[in-house]
């Protein structure tokens, strides 16, 4: 989607006007404080103290308030709430937003639904619910279908969520929402139930991949693994049953799989290297697909743009998230997608160019117009950094726990752990400077180590760099002592490619997320920087200025390129994926950087994710790769 289409639809929503009919509740968020408490007089038991409470819009309520951060002209919200202190709370932060909350009736016998959630440290405990006891009584349904009703005609589209077990829709409210749909089939109705997807009538059903599955009938004990082919003909069934306008189907990292009009349409999920909360995004979802519809986007359209808004909630924890028009944006602007999940999870799927290891993951990937080529540089091509992830994992755990490291809490390791290796195995290929400023962001995410003891990207990246060079520094000690060669230090077969490469008269790239100066160092001692007349990239200070997006931009420019004149090969996402986005050709390289050939099955499917056309294991077969690549002929000699 480019970004014209993308703001025109946000600016469109400003135009609408939406209702929300549903579960409005609550979340209510303790902070405990375990290190302090005195003896209840009345119990003799040890008290627990609430260091910070936090109330914020669930269910319902959240839909409502991700409505209004899309700035509609008008958000209604319908349903039932208690007289009760979480009923009056729910209604004065709805009505601070400027939702209309003249549908919204305080009903005596109604507990206002509230999740309560303590928190010791980053520990949620038994989770305290409100409202689950509720029953719906003729009088709340006469009064909500009334409200419904009265606000038809000043609104182009309706939500209809269902949050919880014992929610406000009884048979006789349905049969009658589903009266008012076939009267106003010039309305969006959009359906997010948890139990009652299946007994809405013509309406656009928004489902997890879970609950598609089970409203299908289709017996998977795994949805997870569930692939787009058994999905369609989930979504399809769905269709049937229940004759809706289009069926889209939320699958977490996957992204989404939009069903209409007997077609079915995959929308990527976005790599995001921020910590994630996925609490409150189907709330995102819903409410995007309804505004972004009412504004006369389409279902497909919709739900890309719903995808960008989901991408930016998720990064918000401890909350319920919305997405702003602006953070939209900005996502949308360059996303970075997840690519061919299912392949990339599944050997099994892989196809082969005969005869070899070589395996073709674009189909469709043109070929033999190939005139410059980028290389990354470690992992690509050298393995004098064998082992920097490790490293990098030691220090950044090390520095994340503080003073805590040798002496955390059970599990609080493992959670770092967890975390650091995530990361690492998601920013492989950007600068190392631009990795630690995501470092800053994880040390205070875990809050281990004082403000005043936290310190900048450059501070990290020195005590990085200096672990990583003695280990870099002994390798090139033995090599220029004769005890190794560069061929021990270099994936198999990499330096005759290149050489043959730089003999058809391609021009070569080198460009890296290590320093500059110390690239350009391992190539030349490595012995094959005079093949890359097109330059040796690494980083420079300024993130901003070197970074590989920046480099393959200016290759395409100077050089008057179209994409398919230029390819990446790389063993991290970063520079396929930016290659990928240009058109360019993207060959994942995914060896085992110990033994230097062979194929690391992890690696695999992090360049899948990333866009690659190709995956090898290493060059070994680099005359069918040539042949793949340039055809019979080959290159530009």
């Amino acid at each position: 989607m480019n970004k014209d289409l993308l703001e025109k639809i946000l600016n469109d929503v400003s135009k609408t006007s939406i209702a929300v009919i549903g579960d409005f509740c609550m979340d209510a968020y303790w902070m405990m404080d375990a290190a302090t408490y005195e003896f209840s007089l009345e119990t003799g038991k040890p008290t627990q103290r609430v260091r910070e409470q936090r109330y914020t819009l669930g269910g319902a309520s959240n839909v409502a308030n991700n409505l209004i951060s899309l700035e509609p002209e008008s958000v209604f919200a319908i349903g039932a709430i208690g007289d009760d202190m979480f009923g009056r709370e729910i209604k004065r932060q709805l009505s601070g937003l400027k939702v209309n909350v003249d549908g919204l009736i305080q009903f005596k016998q109604w507990v206002t639904p509230v999740f309560g959630k303590p928190y010791t440290g980053d520990e949620e405990e038994r989770r305290v619910d409100f409202g689950m006891f509720n029953a719906v009584t003729p009088e709340i349904v006469r009064e909500l279908l009334f409200k419904l009703n009265e606000i038809l005609d000043r609104v182009q589209a309706v939500i209809i969520n269902q949050q919880l077990d014992n929610s406000i829709y009884s048979g006789k409210l349905i049969k009658e929402i589903n009266a008012i749909i076939g009267k106003h089939r010039d309305k969006y109705f959009v359906v997010d139930s948890r139990q009652n997807n299946g007994s809405f009538r013509g309406c656009y059903i928004k489902l997890n991949q879970s609950e598609a599955l089970c409203l299908a009938g289709c017996d998977d004990s795994c949805p997870e693994t569930a692939g787009a082919g058994k999905l369609t003909e989930c979504a399809e069934k769905i269709r049937v049953k229940t004759g809706a306008k289009a069926v889209v189907i939320t699958r977490g990292q996957k992204g989404m799989l939009v069903y209409r009009d007997n077609e079915a349409e995959e929308i990527h999920g976005i790599n995001l290297m921020d910590k994630v909360d996925t609490v409150g995004a189907g709330d995102t979802v819903v409410s995007a697909l309804a505004a972004f519809l009412a504004a006369g986007a389409g279902i497909v359209n919709a739900a890309k743009t719903a995808n960008f808004a989901a991408a930016v909630t998720v990064r918000k924890l401890f909350q319920c998230g919305t997405a702003s028009r602006e953070e939209i944006v900005n996502t949308g602007r360059d996303p970075d997608y997840i690519y061919n999940s299912e392949l990339a999870g599944d050997m099994r799927r892989a196809v082969y160019l005969p005869e070899t290891e070589i395996e073709i993951i674009n189909q469709d990937v043109e070929t033999r117009y190939i005139t410059h080529v980028i290389f990354d540089h470690d992992g690509t091509i050298s393995t004098l950094r064998q082992g920097w992830e490790k490293i990098m994992e030691d220090v950044m755990v090390r520095i994340i726990l503080g003073d805590k490291y040798g002496s955390e809490r059970a599990g609080l390791y493992e959670k770092v752990l967890a975390r650091v290796k995530e990361f690492i195995d998601k920013s492989t290929g950007i600068q190392t400077i631009v990795q630690m400023k995501h470092m800053v962001k994880i040390v205070k995410e875990f809050g281990s180590v004082p403000d005043k003891e936290i310190l900048d990207e450059a501070g990290y990246k020195g005590i990085y760099n200096e672990a990583l060079m003695k280990m870099v520094n002994k390798r090139i000690n033995k090599l220029r002592a004769g005890q190794l060669s560069a061929g021990d230090f270099t994936i198999k077969g990499a330096y005759d490619f290149i050489k043959e490469l730089y003999g058809r008269g391609i021009k070569l790239y080198l460009a890296s997320g290590t320093d500059e100066a110390d690239v350009k160092n391992e190539a030349g001692i490595l012995g094959y920087d005079k093949f890359f007349e097109g330059g040796i990239y690494g980083a420079a200070g300024n993130a901003d200025k070197c970074s590989k997006k920046i480099i393959i931009d200016r290759i395409l420019e100077e050089n008057n390129l179209s994409g398919r004149q230029l390819a990446c090969f790389g063993d991290g996402p970063v520079e396929l994926r930016e290659t990928h986005k240009r058109g360019g050709i993207t060959a994942g390289i995914a060896s085992d950087e110990l033994k230097r050939f062979g194929l690391n099955t992890e690696k695999r499917t992090r360049l899948i994710h990333a866009g690659a056309d190709i995956v090898v294991p290493d060059y070994s077969q680099a005359g069918a790769l040539l042949k793949f690549l340039f055809g019979k002929n080959g290159g530009v000699r």
